[in-house]
């Protein structure tokens, strides 16, 4: 490809459909006709020499070459336009929207308090959540589906603290939390003030899994001291896990913060780990491109503020003693990624 003869306009053209991954869509952000952006791709494939995008049923899959490409074009357009269309933010007056990607535990936590504060202040600013389906959500970042991704990221932070600041994305600590083993209250167990691990070997458990994985980190460590549980059913959703322990004899595992906030929560019990577990950190995963937008600095610094509030602090649980640690059951767990 010759730079000095390429129209940098196909550029524009190529990084709209990127993030639409569909030709009409694109055009129509584009304000160009569907003709037009097919024929700017074809210019861009014919300069660059390499396929691009593959059609589908419902728009355009990118190739290996395309998404080698457009990290480089999405960042050198999103600095174009700071410099060329540099723009102020006001949330009490200026529209906006933002998509946040997160589990349904987390959402519950976080995004009541924080539509009361939009709602109270910030009228034109519009939130959308989407379901966190993988434990590294920076593909999703990387093509503009979403503006920041809330969780419990351990495997992506491990990576980012590695990259020493390489990495195009950035996690933000929001609060800490703990797990908690959740049953119902006429479940027997319940009648114990405190669970042995022979007790939590026994019983029968819901896993939750939204990331699609066939064991949690909970398998992972009971495997690392020989033991072993019986999971009878996975789903993808703490709410389904809740609604079934609420009226089965299954165990769960739930975030502590979640537990108050779960709807069921006067017909569950929250009991300690026979031995312990490593606490939550939840965090803030965003792209870098956006660290000089002021609106997305506002928006990052609202769901800091809301989640310093609503995070509940580390504490025994009420009903139960902890037991005493376990060296290699906690050194086990440490070294492995959460439920899901």
């Amino acid at each position: 490809m010759n730079f000095r003869t390429l129209d940098l306009n196909l550029l524009r053209v190529f990084d709209m459909v990127m993030v639409e991954r569909n030709v009409t869509r694109a055009a129509n952000q584009l304000a160009m006709t569907q003709p037009a952006v097919s024929n700017a791709l074809r210019r861009l494939r014919e300069a660059i020499g390499e396929e691009l995008f593959v059609p589908g049923p419902t728009g355009v899959t990118p190739t290996p070459q395309a998404d080698a490409l457009w990290p480089a074009v999405r960042s050198a357009m999103v600095r174009l336009r700071e410099v060329f269309d540099p723009q102020g933010f006001d949330p009490r007056h200026d529209p906006r929207s933002f998509t946040l990607l997160m589990a349904d535990a987390t959402a519950a936590v976080i995004v009541p308090p924080l539509v009361d504060e939009l709602e109270r202040a910030y009228p034109g600013v519009d939130l959308r959540v989407e379901p966190l389906t993988s434990r590294d959500p920076r593909p999703q970042l990387e093509r503009g589906i979403a503006d920041a991704a809330i969780g419990f990221f351990p495997d992506v932070a491990r990576t980012l603290a590695a990259s020493a600041g390489r990495d195009e994305c950035q996690i933000d600590a929001l609060y800490g939390c703990d797990y908690v083993c959740v049953m119902r209250r006429e479940h027997g167990l319940a009648r114990r003030d405190a669970l042995t691990l022979d007790d939590y070997c026994a019983a029968r458990h819901v896993r939750v899994s939204f990331a699609g994985r066939p064991r949690g980190f909970v398998d992972e460590a009971l495997a690392a001291l020989g033991r072993a549980r019986r999971v009878v059913l996975t789903v993808n959703h703490f709410s389904t896990a809740a609604q079934v322990v609420q009226r089965s004899d299954l165990l769960t595992v739930f975030p502590r913060s979640y537990v108050p906030v779960s709807g069921v929560a006067q017909d569950l019990v929250m009991r300690d780990f026979p031995e312990p577990l490593p606490r939550i950190e939840i965090g803030l995963l965003w792209h870098r491109r956006h660290e000089r937008d002021p609106g997305h600095r506002w928006f990052r610094g609202l769901v800091a503020r809301v989640a310093a509030h609503v995070a509940p602090p580390p504490a025994a649980t009420t009903d139960a003693a902890s037991p005493p640690a376990v060296a290699a059951f906690a050194a086990a767990a440490l070294q492995l990624a959460p439920p899901g």
